[in-house]
């Protein structure tokens, strides 16, 4: 329920602040959003199979980030850090969807 919270009051935030990304940064944010999302999804697995644990899901989400964006980071240095974003995001999506299928068959008993 926290995380819920957290995470409602984070995007209010974000749009009355409307924050900006230095360009620097700016090809790593979807990387970073696709890996919370996943965590996010993973946490919500977790809470419906009743083994959610908050330090878990911190940890996951926190680690998550961090690895896909050094990931692609070590992409942007050896020079195919689009190639390196492509299967970050790929990896990732895997996972989203596998947890999603997982959420509907609990939600809906299948």
């Amino acid at each position: 329920m926290i995380a819920v919270i957290g995470l409602i009051l984070g995007a209010v935030i974000g749009l009355v602040l409307e924050p900006t990304v230095p360009s620097a940064l700016a090809p790593y944010l979807p990387i970073a959003v696709v890996a919370a999302l996943d965590a996010l999804f993973g946490g919500l697995r977790a809470l419906l199979d009743r083994t959610f644990d908050d330090r878990v899901f911190l940890v996951s989400f926190l680690s998550n980030v961090v690895v896909a964006a050094l990931i692609v980071f070590l992409g942007d240095q050896l020079g195919v850090g689009t190639q390196l974003s492509t299967a970050v995001v790929v990896v990732l999506g895997i996972r989203i969807f596998s947890n999603a299928a997982a959420i509907r068959r609990h939600l809906f008993k299948a």
